[in-house]
Order: C-alpha cells, then sequence, then structure tokens
C-alpha cells in the first residue's frame, strides 16, 4: 500500500507539472481571462485515477499555480477565491467517477460544468460592473447573461477539446485512463 501512496504522489506531481505546461500553450484567450488550453486533461486524468480527495487537492495546487503563474488576473479577495481556487479545485469532482466505465469522459462533461458554473456566478457577480454595453454584437443588459456568454466562449471548447483527447487515446490507454493498472 506504501508504494501506492509514493505513485500516487509522483504521479499526481507530473501531472501537475504537465498541466501548468498547457495552461501556458494558449489556443485562444479571452481579454479579462480565460483561455482555451488543454490543461483540464491531466488534471481529471489524475482525479479519475486516484479518485475524489487527491483529485481535489491536486485540483486545488493546479489553481494556485494558475493565479501564480497565469499573472493572477483578478479584481480583489473575491475573484482570486473563486475564479482560481474555488473554480480550478472543482475540477476534483471528476475523481466521483474512478472506477466507473468510460470514466473519463462523465467527469470531464462534469467537471467542466462545475467549473462552469463557478466562472458564471462569479462573473455574473464580481466582475458585473465590468459588463460592456455590447459583447458578441449583443447588446448586454443584464450581467448573467453576459457571464453566461463570456465563460462558455472559453469553457466550452476546453470541454470539448479534453473530449476530444480522451476519445482519441481511450483505446490505446483504456487501462491507464481507467485506473486499472492501479488495481493488485
Amino acid at each position: 500500500m506504501n508504494h501506492l501512496k509514493i505513485r500516487a504522489l509522483c504521479e499526481g506531481a507530473v501531472l501537475l507539472a504537465v498541466a501548468q505546461i498547457l495552461s501556458m500553450i494558449k489556443l485562444w484567450e479571452m481579454p479579462w481571462g480565460g483561455s482555451v488550453v488543454l490543461a483540464m486533461v491531466p488534471i481529471i486524468l489524475y482525479a479519475v485515477r486516484w479518485g475524489f480527495a487527491r483529485g481535489m487537492l491536486a485540483s486545488f495546487v493546479f489553481g494556485v499555480l494558475q493565479f501564480v503563474f497565469d499573472g493572477g488576473f483578478a479584481i480583489g479577495w473575491q475573484s482570486i477565491i473563486g475564479d482560481y481556487l474555488l473554480a480550478f479545485t472543482v475540477l476534483g469532482v471528476a475523481g466521483l467517477f474512478r472506477g466507473k466505465k468510460g470514466a473519463v469522459f462523465t467527469a470531464t462533461l462534469t467537471a467542466g460544468f462545475v467549473r462552469f458554473l463557478v466562472h458564471w456566478i462569479v462573473g455574473a457577480t464580481i466582475w458585473a460592473e465590468y459588463m460592456p454595453d455590447a459583447f458578441f454584437g449583443m447588446t448586454m443588459k443584464s450581467p448573467w447573461f453576459y457571464s453566461l456568454l463570456y465563460n462558455l466562449a472559453y469553457m466550452l471548447p476546453n470541454i470539448l477539446i479534453t473530449l476530444l483527447v480522451f476519445a482519441v487515446l481511450y483505446k490505446p490507454m483504456k487501462r491507464y485512463l481507467a485506473g486499472d493498472d492501479l488495481k493488485i
């Protein structure tokens, strides 16, 4: 059992490093923060392989790393907690699907949706005063609608790309993606 704890720690460190590197390779970036990156892949993979508690811890550490190394785009302590610590920590809910058939797909949809919800609420409450008059060619009257559009613009591609990566890797790496290699 001790070797599994060490393996979990080492795998977590490696996958966190990979996630941090992938987060710096931005496919697209929104003007007030939020970008399309591949960083959710290693975080969700770790949570699915090692479970909820370890997944939440790794996701929290990733949120801290995002704030420190991604430029810390925040307007106060509330947005630091919401957009970084909480929004990335909830990716750990992917660990609830550990051991389930096709876990990486269900986990990606669930964790991605919960992360989107956090960003949406933070955007509509904390960032509301920065709502522009027009966004995507539409007049903005509601911070909830603006936040919905803004956060969907990068979270939906993040979720879809993560699903695509797992779909490509699923057949050749099914045993690893499902965590079957950890069973004794």
